[in-house]
């Protein structure tokens, strides 16, 4: 009898592991389709290029098993609305920026970028291994969302205007677009801070409805045809000095997918992410040529007083900012720290470098 219920036993837990199997590879070999909403223009160059290269990446890493549906601002929701529609599921992925969710949580730019702050480089050295990662997670987890890098932009272009900037008096009364922190900067200096997505850009500078915009850099203000709207291109892009392009994952389709699957989302975004620095800093020269050589638009720098008083009110701003906003400010402090050790590290390698390398 004894012998009899060891070999029922057996047989049980042999089925109830065979289920438990058979569950599993069913869960592994599972397809999942998703939507990919966008802030940026279907297919715009660099950024909407760089989604379009992720849904990609995403299905050929995954061999077929997830299928990323990319959708341009507008399509399926407005630029600005793709934090929400994450959030809430509409769509199981966004990318984006994370300055464009303020309105969320003021903490949020610091995931984006900061006037006068980390480099591209430096950027994702605190992201990764500094810790920013983690405190990016855990803002974002307030939101049911996931966030990871996916692409970066790199030093960015001061913008286009229709006059010339000699001082810091002619920013006063200026109508630009510019958005996160950069914008709040402005507006401390007189200045008027517009946010248009993208694809706005071009009639709202051409009909006068702002005065100036930003929007990366010589490859996408080409493509956007921005010179054929205002005269002066100015540098340097104080305000965007290594922008981070987003990856947002709804959490709970996240948590749905096998561990292989959500290891295959997360080191797509690292692979975009790299991807897209890289085709940056090899477009933007070639297209500044064609800008200035076959477009005869003025390149011209801030002067330094205006440097000089921006970056200032840059540090009223930030400071005001961790004040009133008690995970912004746990967030800039460690970003204070992260950039007080790579300032001193990057003077003594990139810049030194780069200073011995211009040396004449």
């Amino acid at each position: 009898m004894q012998r009899r219920d060891f070999i029922k036993g057996v047989g049980v837990g042999s089925l109830a592991l065979g289920a438990a199997g058979a569950a599993s590879m069913a869960h592994a070999k599972a397809e999942y389709d998703w939507k990919m909403v966008t802030t940026w223009p279907k297919n715009f160059p660099g950024l909407g290029t760089g989604a379009n290269n992720l849904a990609a990446l995403i299905e050929q890493m995954s061999g077929g098993r997830i299928k990323v549906h990319v959708y341009g601002a507008g399509e399926l929701v407005p630029a600005f609305e793709v934090f929400d529609a994450v959030s809430r599921g509409t769509a199981q992925m966004g990318h984006g920026s994370a300055y464009y969710w303020k309105g969320k949580s003021e903490a949020a730019q610091f995931f984006s970028t900061v006037p006068f702050g980390l480099t591209a480089q430096e950027m994702n050295a605190w992201i990764y291994h500094g810790g920013g990662l983690e405190l990016w997670s855990e803002l974002y987890g307030q939101f049911g969302l996931i966030p990871a890098p996916a692409g970066n932009s790199g030093v960015q272009m001061g913008g286009w205007f229709n006059k010339e900037i000699k001082s810091v008096e002619d920013l006063k009364g200026l109508k630009m677009r510019i958005p996160g922190l950069g914008g709040e900067v402005l507006a401390r200096a007189g200045g008027t801070p517009v946010n248009l997505p993208g694809g706005e850009l071009f009639t709202a500078l051409q009909n006068g409805t702002i005065d100036a915009t930003e929007w990366v850099g010589p490859y996408n203000d080409l493509a956007f045809g921005l010179y054929k709207a205002a005269k002066y291109y100015y540098y340097p892009g104080w305000h965007e000095p290594g922008t981070i392009m987003e990856a947002m994952v709804n959490k709970q389709a996240f948590e749905a997918l096998p561990a292989d699957l959500q290891a295959i989302v997360l080191n797509a975004c690292k692979v975009v992410n790299q991807d897209m620095l890289a085709e940056y800093t090899a477009r933007n020269p070639t297209a500044l040529r064609t800008l200035v050589d076959k477009h005869g638009v003025e390149l011209r720098r801030f002067p330094d007083d205006v440097i000089r008083k921006l970056r200032g009110l840059s540090e009223e701003v930030i400071a005001e900012i961790a004040e009133r906003d008690p995970f912004a400010a746990k967030v800039h402090a460690a970003y204070r720290k992260f950039l007080a050790q790579a300032r001193e590290w990057t003077g003594i390698a990139e810049l030194s470098y780069l200073n011995a390398r211009d040396l004449v």
